[in-house]
């Protein structure tokens, strides 16, 4: 640990150590050896798959670490999100990397993997749920939205992907900090989910030229896309 503390370590020597079965026996260790600026890529990635959740988030924060082996250790706990607890997901969304947090607005799955029904009582892959894990994922979902390494690119590139519900939809419309950026609203108004009350309300603030042009790429439905324009003055309706 003393010698890992080094800064100054060259690639070779923790290469060196990265075969060195007893050292590695201690948690501590791997840690510091994968978390080191200076250690190889193919060694801190294969040691980051043995970690347990929390010690993948940990590492992943760390400054130290180059960003390429992060955006590795964020897709590693990405690719676990359906197997950790219910607790865990929750803090996830509250302290974990900008990545993980915008993976769990798109999670709509219980942490033993089953899909969750949009309704109380409905069956999904055999299985009744209550409101109860869904009122969870919405508090994890509510959480995720407040993480401070979450940022606008991340959450406009949540909304417009396909995976992107009526909840996650209608939550950024209505969080008093994202729904105030143009971008983010424009994002929206891309989105099949977007109410009629919001999509007006965004509309409103849009030049009608572009936002003619953005309900040219929107999934919004048509009626909606006509009250859009008509109000906006910028054509007599969409086709």
């Amino acid at each position: 640990m003393a010698l890992l503390k080094r800064a100054d370590l060259p690639a070779e020597v923790l290469e060196n150590l990265s075969k060195n079965v007893k050292a590695l026996k201690n948690r501590k260790v791997k840690m510091a050896l994968a978390s080191h600026p200076h250690t190889p890529r193919h060694v801190s990635v294969p040691l980051a798959r043995q970690f347990y959740t929390f010690e993948l988030m940990r590492v992943a924060l760390l400054p130290s670490v180059p960003a390429d082996v992060k955006v590795a250790i964020d897709d590693i706990l990405i690719s676990r999100l359906k197997m950790v607890t219910a607790g865990e997901r929750l803090t996830l969304a509250r302290r974990a990397s900008g990545r993980v947090a915008a993976a769990l607005l798109l999670d709509v799955e219980g942490g033993d993997g089953k899909t969750l029904s949009g309704r109380d009582g409905k069956i999904a892959d055999g299985k009744r749920f209550t409101a109860k894990p869904i009122a969870h994922e919405t508090r994890v979902m509510q959480t995720a939205l407040e993480n401070p390494r979450l940022t606008e690119t991340l959450v406009i590139s949540s909304v417009l992907r396909p995976l992107a519900g009526a909840g996650l939809v209608s939550a950024v419309a209505r969080h008093p900090k994202w729904s105030k950026r143009r971008e983010i609203r424009a994002a929206l108004l891309r989105t099949e989910h977007l109410s009629l009350a919001n999509a007006l309300e965004f509309g409103r603030e849009i030049p009608a030229p572009l936002l003619s042009e953005i309900l040219t790429n929107s999934r919004l439905p048509i009626r909606i896309k006509n009250q859009l324009l008509r109000e906006s003055g910028g054509q007599d309706g969409a086709q």
